[in-house]
């Protein structure tokens, strides 16, 4: 059975399933998928996300702020708010946080403020980290080192680095998840960290609704195409779909003790 380690799934296109997230929990339940990571991305929709995760015994959750999220900068995020949103009994994780300089710009100190405030409120509850990195793997890594985020580990979500950041991210306890984008045509050198990633790092995602693997791309994404993120990362290693399902599985359970 699949998990898939990241996805929205306040956020869905529910229109092919008469906009009931039931069903489309249902339809990725029919296509191997036995658990969800429903993450959040502002304070706006984290109650929706602990929401989704109590009405369904498996889907679990996590709080945080995206990077490029806006908010009142004179109430910024704090490690105390999100700690105290962490002890909900479904939320497994912080984030996604981390930096993204791609949609952002100018003086970028607020957002590395914000992402320090996620370490500090990871390592406090003891849960993991899920990171968002765009075009900012030094700095990313920089902080991860600066504030101890080894202590607690967590996920390089969506990864589009190099080899040389996967390892940097591995040494300091991070698994390494890959998202439909691994199934592009042109993300040759994606798929070749996906082939030489030792397995005990792997994890499958979807990040619906975005990002929706071959044969599905530029279509709504959904919890139940992580098969083909899995399908398709097995070719890739020479493995079965099988063993690419039992390892990210039992891989997403060790690090976030589900």
């Amino acid at each position: 059975m699949l998990i898939d380690s990241h996805c929205h799934l306040d956020r869905l296109d529910l229109s092919p399933f008469d906009h009931d997230l039931g069903l489309a929990l249902q339809a990725a339940r029919d296509n191997d998928v036995d658990a969800f990571l429903c993450v959040a991305i502002d304070r706006s929709n984290i109650p929706d996300v602990l929401r989704i995760a109590e009405e369904h015994a498996d889907v679990f959750a996590s709080v945080g702020v995206h990077p490029n999220a806006e908010e009142d900068p004179a109430n910024p995020v704090t490690a105390e708010e999100l700690l105290s949103l962490a002890q909900h009994p479904k939320v497994i994780a912080i984030g996604e946080t981390g930096l993204d300089y791609f949609r952002s710009e100018g003086d970028l100190d607020w957002q590395h403020q914000r992402f320090r405030q996620h370490i500090r409120a990871a390592k406090n509850s003891n849960k993991p980290l899920i990171i968002h990195c765009r075009e900012a793997a030094a700095d990313t890594m920089r902080i991860l080192r600066e504030e101890g985020a080894d202590s607690v580990g967590g996920v390089m979500h969506c990864f589009v680095e190099d080899w040389a950041t996967a390892e940097e991210a591995m040494s300091l306890g991070f698994m390494i998840s890959f998202s439909g984008i691994v199934t592009f045509k042109n993300a040759q050198a994606l798929q070749e960290v996906a082939k030489q990633l030792p397995g005990e790092y792997l994890l499958v995602e979807t990040d619906s609704p975005y990002l929706a693997p071959v044969p599905y791309r530029g279509k709504s994404n959904q919890p139940m195409y992580v098969r083909n993120v899995a399908e398709f990362v097995a070719e890739l290693r020479g493995e079965s779909y099988q063993a690419v399902a039992e390892q990210s599985s039992a891989n997403f359970r060790r690090l976030f003790r589900v």
